[in-house]
């Protein structure tokens, strides 16, 4: 079974950055960055597909930046200028093309198509 290991959270003032990394134990297709806030949903962050296409989300836009580096299974997560709201855990999550998906990878935010999960990370924006 395919192992995610997240790393890279922790507290930072507004206007920080961090950068969290996931290790796979294993090349995969598809993978994504979801978060979720205390109390709300789990959304898609930002996700990268088989072919390198990249989606993030509005919130997100222009602050963070996926990449994937096959040859280490790693997928990171660089978050700039980051605001009190990104305040949440954040899950890395892989996935594969499916025909459910016309032989794409699940779309941004699309939990139904994930596979797998990685335990989550804590992110904490403060004044």
């Amino acid at each position: 079974q395919l192992q995610l290991t997240e790393s890279g959270g922790g507290s930072v003032e507004i206007g920080g950055s961090l950068t969290l990394s996931c290790v796979a134990s294993q090349y995969t297709a598809c993978m994504h960055w979801f978060r979720q806030a205390a109390g709300k949903e789990r959304q898609g962050v930002a996700r990268i597909d088989n072919t390198g296409t990249i989606t993030y989300s509005n919130s997100v836009k222009g602050r963070f930046t996926i990449s994937k580096d096959n040859a280490k299974n790693t997928l990171t997560l660089q978050m700039n200028n980051l605001r009190p709201e990104d305040t949440a855990t954040y899950y890395c999550a892989a996935s594969s093309p499916s025909r459910w998906y016309g032989g794409r990878c699940p779309g941004l935010g699309d939990d139904y198509g994930i596979t797998d999960w990685g335990r989550g990370t804590l992110v904490t924006v403060s004044q």
